[in-house]
């Protein structure tokens, strides 16, 4: 290192003093290095190699000893090419953790938890941001809080999974507290288990805020033991209160009342998660088309879940060409119709009528432009 000190009285005559100049050798990667890097060895295009520079702490690496030698134990663990991309790219600082202190403790964590190889690397490339989490203060108090609820550690595991945002809530001031208030709900057990499995979401809500969800789905009829609650709960969570009046406004406009609406949530909150769109649709033609009466839809409303377009008219058309011939001793009710597995319903109304067979099945995979010309039709006149 070469000093001068600078004095301000002479700064114009700098042929004999020179201004204060530290001179340091840069030991930083070269940013064409690092691009080069993401490129070659990992494998990215060279615009998402440029966001990577972006992204990295400090705007770039020391050197590249450590990221190699990061993604060489990724690959002894049997991370795939694919997954290690994943993991750098949502997380470029893990590029330069400490392997010993920081990602192998993590990582034998959730080896523990049953993960190895392949099932691993699934696992962290689309939950990275656990590679970048405190161990002792966030990720382990989580994990020791839901290990003893859930069924097995595969069941934690898809908990976590599915919503890896419980590790950035407090596991005593909201995820203590939102288990606590499930299981004074009387959601304890099993049920506790199997509902943090499909809505882990639950856990990640400010407790006041779970509360008053919850106390608006008791308001509605539901008791703390129905094993519909906890649809309830997601679907009013899911959508405002106006969006869920809107469609219980289409519902009386085709003729149900207020509590055969309120009923039809009770028996299947989910059916009102559907888009308004698949509601209407399915409404015209079950009551216009295939002539239901709205109690065939209240004792049957999944028939509104199914997909028009894949089940629902090509079977109707299957079943409309085979009464016109006159083919079906007893008719069956379209609603059982429709409930059939694939192969089933093929096997015993196409396969079963070789005659038939090939109009039976153009028919089948035809797609019904008659029928959308037709539901637009309707619905106009409903909206007039």
């Amino acid at each position: 290192m070469i000093t001068h000190k600078f004095t301000p009285y002479f700064h114009h005559y700098s042929l004999f003093v020179l201004p204060f100049r530290t001179y340091t050798k840069n030991t930083s990667t070269t940013s064409p290095q690092i691009i080069n890097f993401f490129t070659n060895s990992l494998g990215f295009s060279p615009p998402n190699a440029q966001s990577l520079l972006q992204r990295l702490p400090g705007g770039g690496l020391k050197d590249l000893n450590n990221p190699k030698s990061v993604i060489n134990f990724f690959k002894s663990l049997g991370f795939s090419d694919t997954q290690i991309r994943n993991c750098v790219y949502n997380r470029p600082q893990i590029l330069s953790s400490s392997i010993d202190k920081t990602l192998k403790p993590k990582i034998q964590l959730f080896q523990d938890l049953g993960l190895v190889d392949f099932d691993l690397g699934k696992f962290f490339s689309w939950n990275s941001e656990l590679l970048s989490r405190n161990l002792a203060k966030t990720i382990v108090p989580c994990i020791d809080m839901l290990r003893p609820i859930m069924d097995n550690d595969k069941d934690l595991v898809v908990v976590i999974s599915r919503s890896n945002w419980i590790f950035k809530r407090d596991p005593e001031k909201v995820l203590k507290a939102n288990v606590g208030f499930l299981m004074e709900c009387g959601i304890v057990g099993s049920r506790l288990s199997m509902t943090l499995k499909r809505q882990p979401w639950i856990l990640t809500k400010n407790v006041g805020d779970l509360r008053e969800l919850v106390g608006r789905v008791l308001e509605m009829g539901f008791s703390a033991e129905s094993t519909m609650l906890i649809h309830a709960i997601h679907t009013i969570n899911s959508m405002t209160s106006e969006t869920l009046m809107r469609k219980f406004r289409l519902f009386r406009s085709v003729g149900f009342s207020e509590d055969e609406c309120s009923f039809l949530f009770r028996k299947m909150p989910v059916l009102f998660r559907a888009s308004e769109e698949k509601l209407r649709v399915g409404l015209l033609f079950f009551m216009n088309t295939a002539k239901f009466d709205k109690e065939v839809i209240m004792r049957n409303p999944t028939c509104l879940m199914y997909s028009m377009e894949d089940r629902v008219i090509p079977r109707y058309k299957v079943m409309e060409i085979l009464k016109s011939k006159e083919l079906l001793e007893t008719p069956p009710r379209f609603v059982k119709v429709l409930s059939m597995k694939e192969d089933v319903f093929l096997d015993r109304f196409i396969s079963s009528f070789p005659s038939e067979a090939a109009q039976l099945l153009l028919a089948y995979k035809e797609r019904s432009s008659k029928f959308s010309e037709q539901s637009e039709v309707q619905q106009d006149a409903l909206h007039s």
